[in-house]
């Protein structure tokens, strides 16, 4: 399919994906429907010509109609809900509902053309599925043993510590299975082995790379920075130069890589000087951590696209 982008017969459809109901607004028919299912929605785009699906991420409701429509053919973009919100109110629409929520997700579209979406193989959605969970049962580990130390009663303690002990034989199971996962693929096993050779870089930052961030290795050191989200972008009016701030990009990521630029602030020689450097400029502790997390993003990218193991030489010499 030719890029929707340079092609000016693309015809935006906006889908607003809820829990329970799905609205599709087809922008230049001006017309509305809801569809039954997935196969049904591609029965109604079937006399659209060149269609491009535009989707908010809904935290995981928009996934089988994203699959079906790529298995059709057809472009499809998920893109921030916060951002097409802010995009509403900027032309005044601050009502909400399903309907009107279909109609500016097709104009947020046919405004900012976002990136299509690659077709996702049903390995890499599984492996992506199993990082994500092993994040929310560690999640709500971190919950359970905050309530731990807030426990008043020995009954209550003692539930804490059974529902402890079954998160922690969960979360050695999930991390059994990506192990397995990504071993069971030679491009995801070596890619790994190359990302956890990085000082900073361990088995969790290096499998949640793979999972989450298939880019990496094809995107140049700007692009990859402003996808996870550790671009520094201005703030500039005037002679006034505010500070730099990051925005957008894969949550998840970030935070992952946020712990590993610490880790490697300690133990990776090239990350270690970058870091001392911030520091004797003064810079707060969150802004070196940022910029070591981004620069340590960076070094990963390109060792995955120059196919090249750690060596700190080169580093030193190209970071």
């Amino acid at each position: 399919m030719s890029d929707p982008q340079s092609t000016p017969l693309v015809t935006y459809v906006g889908i607003d994906v809820a829990k329970g109901s799905v609205e599709v607004c087809v922008r230049a028919q001006n017309r509305w429907f809801t569809p039954r299912d997935p196969s049904h929605l591609i029965q109604e785009l079937a006399g659209v010509e060149a269609p491009f699906v535009v989707l908010e991420a809904t935290g995981g409701y928009e996934r089988p109609w994203v699959a079906a429509l790529l298995d059709a053919g057809i472009a499809v973009a998920v893109v921030n809900p916060r951002r097409v919100r802010d995009f509403a109110k900027a032309l005044g629409y601050l009502a909400k509902t399903d309907h009107i929520d279909a109609g500016v997700i097709a104009e947020y579209g046919q405004v900012t053309q976002p990136r299509p979406m690659a077709q996702m193989p049903a390995k890499q959605a599984e492996l992506q599925d199993l990082v994500n969970r092993r994040r929310q049962v560690v999640s709500m580990r971190t919950m359970e043993q905050n309530r731990l130390g807030t426990a008043g009663t020995r009954a209550a303690r003692r539930s804490i510590e059974l529902l402890l002990k079954a998160l922690e034989r969960e979360l050695k199971r999930l991390e059994e299975a990506i192990a397995a996962l990504v071993e069971s693929d030679d491009d995801w096993r070596d890619k790994a082995r190359l990302l956890q050779e990085v000082p900073g870089v361990g088995p969790v930052t290096g499998r949640t790379l793979v999972a989450e961030v298939p880019e990496l290795g094809h995107l140049n050191r700007q692009e990859i920075a402003a996808l996870v989200g550790l671009a520094p972008y201005n703030r500039d009016s005037g002679k006034h130069s505010g500070k730099r701030f990051i925005s957008g990009g894969r949550a998840h990521v970030r935070s992952v890589l946020y712990m590993a630029g610490l880790t490697a602030s300690r133990h990776n020689p090239v990350i270690r000087a970058f870091a001392e450097r911030l520091k004797a400029a003064g810079k707060p502790a969150k802004v070196w951590i940022t910029a070591c997390a981004r620069k340590l993003l960076i070094i990963l990218n390109t060792i995955v696209q120059t196919n090249t193991p750690w060596r700190s030489e080169r580093c030193l010499q190209g970071a």
